[in-house]
């Protein structure tokens, strides 16, 4: 993802490329950007956050597994530091930068009132070091809301038994499937159900360079969203 991002971010005409950083790098002053684009790991995302926002730079991050601790700090960071010229800092953590996994989220937020049952299973690549995904959780997380204001109870499941854990993860009522496959880059369905019928929304990425328009979004937003902002949506108009 990193190295794809700077592809992009070079063939920007209104953006500039002012320094690439891996594992285990100084970031030091981070050569001097405006906006720092954060794709690394759960364990290190959370320092690299603070020492951007430390610097006055602007973060969109890309990488997934966010608690509500480590939002918390990044809350209260963004409350100290400043940009070199005293505005307030933005910071956008996005669970999915692809333009169609957002509306994927988007209609299965609208769904989620109409239907007794839903389910959600996430496919993505061995490499990916956290399950269920920021995106599936996130879904989750929307549709139960979605849910709650429908009026609508639990959904239906009459499992008693399950030691070896097959319904997957609970994820406020709704339960998520993780699948690791090679071959596969990122992909998620949402399955509805009711008497008598289905209804499945389903997004693939085949593609990293699908998440790209959703990460030049971010970056030239971010500066216009003050504060920490939890999904692209925000920006594109989808909340």
């Amino acid at each position: 993802m990193g190295s794809t991002v700077c592809a992009a971010v070079r063939a920007a005409d209104d953006l500039k490329l002012v320094g690439t950083f891996d594992a285990g790098d100084d970031l030091g002053d981070l050569g001097g950007a405006a906006v720092a684009v954060e794709f690394s790991v759960p364990d290190a995302t959370v320092d690299n956050v603070v020492h951007c926002l430390s610097r006055g730079v602007h973060v969109v991050v890309g990488t997934t597994g966010w608690d509500a601790a480590a939002l918390d700090r990044v809350r209260g960071e963004i409350d100290r530091a400043r940009h070199d010229d005293g505005s307030d800092l933005g910071v956008l953590i996005a669970p999915n930068f692809a333009i169609g996994a957002l509306l994927m989220m988007s209609f299965a937020r609208t769904a989620a009132r109409f239907y007794e049952s839903v389910e959600i299973v996430e496919l993505h690549h061995p490499q990916k070091v956290d399950a269920p995904s920021g995106t599936a959780a996130r879904t989750a997380q929307l549709i139960a809301a979605a849910r709650d204001e429908a009026g609508l109870g639990p959904v239906p499941d009459a499992t008693t038994s399950d030691p070896g854990g097959a319904r997957g993860a609970d994820i406020d009522g709704i339960h998520v499937h993780g699948v690791r496959l090679r071959g596969y880059i990122a992909h998620q369905e949402v399955l509805f159900g009711a008497d008598g019928e289905g209804l499945t929304v389903r997004h693939d990425s085949f593609d990293r360079v699908s998440f790209m328009p959703g990460v030049l979004a971010g970056v030239r937003g971010v500066a216009a969203h003050p504060g920490l902002t939890v999904g692209l949506e925000h920006y594109l108009g989808l909340d």
